[in-house]
C-alpha cells in the first residue's frame, strides 16, 4: 500500500464455480466465512460459452448473452453499481 494508501478493495468475485462440484461448494462456504460482505453474492459459473468467446474475437455478452456465464456477469454488473452507489452516499 505504499504506492496508493487510498485504495480499497470494494469485493471479491467467485468465479469458474462448479455447482456439480462439492469442491467448489467448500471453497465458496470457506471464502465467505473468512471474508463475509467482501464476497459478492453473485457467482460466475464454469461456462463453456464464456471460454468459446475469446476464440472468436468477441466477449461473452455479444457471443451468446443468454449463457448463464453471460447472465451472471450482467448480474454482477448490477450488484456492482449497487456497492458503488451504496459507498458514494456512505462518503
Amino acid at each position: 500500500m505504499a504506492y496508493n494508501p487510498t485504495l480499497s478493495i470494494m469485493g471479491v468475485v467467485l468465479t469458474m464455480y462448479d455447482r456439480r462440484n462439492k469442491l467448489s461448494d467448500q471453497v465458496a462456504d470457506d471464502v465467505r466465512a473468512c471474508l463475509g460482505n467482501v464476497v459478492f453474492e453473485t457467482v460466475i459459473p464454469r461456462n463453456v460459452r464464456l471460454s468459446e468467446a475469446p476464440s472468436h474475437g468477441k466477449p461473452a455478452l455479444i457471443y451468446d448473452i443468454r449463457s448463464p456465464g453471460s447472465q451472471a456477469y450482467m448480474k454482477l454488473a448490477s450488484e456492482l453499481l449497487k456497492r458503488t452507489t451504496q459507498a458514494a452516499r456512505a462518503a
